[in-house]
């Protein structure tokens, strides 16, 4: 298989699955740890995972499609999504701009309404495929949230906008109208975000 990515926990490689693209994201062993430790932490990470992307599917997200999930293997065999990678494409010269970034806080918003944060918000792991917006790479993520998971995926969204894309950063306000007006209970994450915020300026 041809390896797309490898990260400190993962290696995501190109697959067939039935005659379909795929991909194959599978957790490498660690070898300082127990064997049976090893596995079981992660098939439990690739379960949560898989369970995450089908939730966030169910909440009206754009998530891969998950084709099979593999517990020796610790493996999720899912949908090859194409398209651009949102951190390559966001600038100023970018058409639909706004609407982009709204679509990001209403992805946002419906994942919030449904308990579920992402743990990893960064527009990296965002792609911009022909049927719309679409996540990836819930690893980090949880199911039910609290308020302060919720509030991280805002903060990190925010620094994301602040720093990477310093140069379109007065577009996240669009993004956080498209948030607010999906979900009710926008304001109690938005609190916990400025306080996630103020706690790493001051320490």
């Amino acid at each position: 298989m041809l390896t797309l990515e490898r990260g400190a926990e993962a290696v995501v490689s190109a697959a067939d699955f039935l005659g379909r693209e795929a991909v194959v994201k599978a957790r490498r062993p660690k070898s300082y740890r127990d064997p049976q430790l090893d596995l079981s932490l992660r098939s439990a990470r690739t379960r949560k995972e898989a369970r995450l992307l089908q939730a966030a599917r169910r909440a009206g997200v754009r998530t891969p499609y998950v084709y099979d999930i593999d517990m020796r293997e610790a493996s999720i065999t899912m949908e090859m999504v194409r398209g651009p990678r949102l951190r390559d494409i966001l600038s100023p010269e970018l058409d639909s701009l706004e609407q982009v970034c709204s679509a990001v806080g209403e992805a946002l918003a419906k994942l919030h309404r449904a308990g579920i944060s992402h743990g990893d918000l960064t527009t990296s792991n965002m792609i911009l495929a022909d049927d719309g917006l679409c996540l990836i790479d819930f690893s980090l993520g949880s199911m039910p949230a609290s308020v302060e998971d919720l509030g991280v995926d805002v903060h990190l969204l925010r620094r994301a906008f602040m720093s990477a894309h310093s140069d379109i950063h007065w577009t996240f306000e669009a993004l956080i109208d498209g948030y607010r007006r999906g979900n009710p209970a926008a304001e109690a994450a938005l609190a916990k975000a400025d306080d996630i915020q103020s706690r790493g300026r001051y320490t």
